[in-house]
């Protein structure tokens, strides 16, 4: 079976990682090193974005990266998944 008949997308392309915790942790910090074990680049100057929720008590940080293939979306989903802080995944 081909790449191509496992995912929906067509690799290389840029797909957006967004992780959500709690604040008050360096969770920026903790995302940029996960995605960085299994992606090595990001997709251009506003590939990071922080945003904090409505009540200030959880944020979100998205970054785009350029993927590859879904085995390399499944190791930062997998990675993000198992660290403490982070809460969910998109």
């Amino acid at each position: 079976m081909s790449e191509s008949s496992d995912s929906p997308f067509e690799f290389p392309c840029d797909f957006p990682v967004k992780a959500m915790g709690r604040a008050g942790v360096d969770l920026e910090s903790s995302v940029r090193e996960l995605i960085g074990q299994h992606a090595e680049e990001v997709a251009g100057a506003e590939a990071v974005r922080v945003a904090e929720s409505r009540n200030g008590r959880f944020i979100s940080v998205t970054v785009t990266v350029r993927a590859t293939s879904r085995a390399q979306l499944d190791a930062i989903y997998r990675a993000l998944h198992d660290h403490d802080d982070v809460l969910m995944t998109l």
